[in-house]
């Protein structure tokens, strides 16, 4: 009997719904004319040594659009210049925290540093020489965004937003002090900012609104009328943007912990029920940190759970789930290692929660950095009608490989999903060309299978035979 495998992970509130996990493993349909498997499943990039800093959180990495060639990173407090070409750091100054994201934006003339406070920092791209914002109208940020030759800041813990001159330059072209809006349709502070399709999106506490370019002299900004989503955001650093959309982890005036895609004028859900389930166990969720990329056709919103040591990822091409994780000195599994991005083509930055590295999102490497990555998928439940089913073999569909230096774990639960036994291991050397056998595997009336692997090889899941007979009992 062929079993296929259904999308990306879910594990719903009781396991006896679906105990479908899928870990470091990227669902992707076949191509037209292929019906083999619904599903195949990918393995996720590993990441391989970009640079190096002194040890501490990167916490922002930025490319200018200035076709320059320089990344730029903050670790701890440190403001580094990276060349892309030669992977050379420079460090150009420090700004006056040391943890917690940051947020970055150039308007080709200055790239200006914000982390949350009252304080703000900028680099001059022709020389990368930072310099803090001495301003009396510059009010600090979380976040900044830009619009037509304009810096756009939310004013910290306020409802208030506000903008530079346009094509600002440092210190030597200072803020209009009339450059300064309210967020008026709901009485909520402003918690992030963000920037698609020639609109400003301001998000609140729990309402958004709507904002463009009206190119008024007293200040640039208009609102859209008539626009107001019910929807706020519940940690200012889940934003973020891609493919002409706005995603975070909301918060609203009937409760939290979905999260939105915004597009138009209009937000929509996009986290599934396990999800949203699994997020409001969590004690601390207002540390969200949320990244975007593509790579290899795909478009993926990557939200990570510092407190909670959990990372989700959402692909917008396939509208599927899967969870990432990074294995610790011990073994166990933790929030993956990368706390942000720098996409530059398919040449993906991203930078370490902890360790000072930057590194390259690289399909083609099967560790993190020379650390195992644990993949693992879940099947769905196998039930005869509450007799039991005599198990005879189970042949995982993963194609044909020779690598006698790794294994290829098989375990199971009998009690639908709650606990898995001792895992059965075997060398992945493929000797039948259609997969992996285990054979004579017991009895149960409901079995959920799971296979989980670390070998650093590039190998595709499509799904499992199972040979089993019904009982009478």
């Amino acid at each position: 009997m062929r079993v296929n495998l259904a999308g990306g992970t879910y594990q719903a509130r009781s396991v006896i719904a679906s105990a479908q996990t899928c870990m470091n493993l990227i669902p992707e349909p076949p191509p037209p004319g292929e019906d083999s498997a619904p599903w195949t499943y990918y393995p996720t990039p590993g990441l391989t040594e970009f640079a190096q800093a002194a040890s501490g959180p990167v916490r922002g990495i930025y490319v200018p659009g200035n076709g320059l060639g320089f990344y730029y990173a903050v670790i701890g407090s440190g403001v580094y210049a990276i060349s892309q070409t030669t992977q050379t750091m420079t460090y150009i100054g420090s700004i006056g925290s040391s943890s917690g994201p940051v947020c970055m934006q150039d308007n080709r003339i200055v790239m200006v540093i914000v982390d949350g406070s009252t304080n703000g920092w900028y680099v001059t791209l022709s020389d990368n020489t930072l310099t803090q914002i001495s301003d009396s109208a510059f009010f600090g940020a979380t976040q900044v965004v830009f619009l037509d030759t304009f810096l756009v800041f939310n004013k910290v813990n306020s409802n208030q937003w506000y903008s530079s001159p346009s094509n600002y330059a440092g210190n030597s072209t200072p803020f209009d002090s009339l450059y300064i809006a309210t967020k008026s349709t709901y009485p909520d502070n402003i918690v992030a900012l963000a920037s698609i399709n020639q609109l400003i999106w301001i998000i609140g506490a729990q309402t958004t609104e709507l904002w463009y370019d009206a190119g008024s002299a007293d200040f640039p900004f208009g609102r859209v009328p008539e626009v107001l989503i019910h929807h706020g955001c519940v940690a200012s650093y889940s934003i973020a943007t891609a493919d002409g959309g706005v995603f975070w982890l909301s918060q609203d005036l009937q409760g939290r912990n979905m999260v939105l895609h915004g597009a138009g004028y209009q937000a929509k859900r996009i986290s599934t029920y396990p999800i949203e389930y699994a997020i409001s166990k969590y004690g601390k969720v207002s540390d969200a940190i949320g990244m975007t990329y593509s790579q290899a056709g795909h478009v993926f919103y990557v939200l990570t759970f510092p407190t909670a040591s959990k990372t989700w990822v959402y692909d917008l091409t396939t509208d599927q789930w899967h969870e990432r994780c990074s294995l610790d000195a011990s073994g166990n599994e933790q929030r993956h290692r990368m706390n942000c991005v720098a996409p530059n083509g398919q040449f993906i930055v991203a930078g370490d929660f902890e360790n000072g590295t930057l590194y390259h999102l690289d399909p083609g490497a099967y560790t993190d950095n020379g650390t195992p990555i644990k993949r693992q998928r879940a099947f769905p439940h196998m039930m005869g009608n509450a007799n039991r089913v005599f198990h005879r073999r189970f042949v995982a569909d993963m194609g044909i490989v020779d690598d006698p230096n790794d294994n290829l774990s098989l375990d199971w639960s009998d009690d639908r999903g709650n606990t898995f036994g001792s895992p059965i291991t075997m060398a992945m050397v493929n000797t039948q060309g259609m997969g992996f056998a285990w054979w004579r595997l017991g009895l149960s009336r409901d079995r959920v299978y799971r296979l989980t692997w670390t070998a650093p090889i590039e190998i595709a899941l499509q799904g499992a035979w199972i040979e089993a007979d019904a009982g009478t009992s």
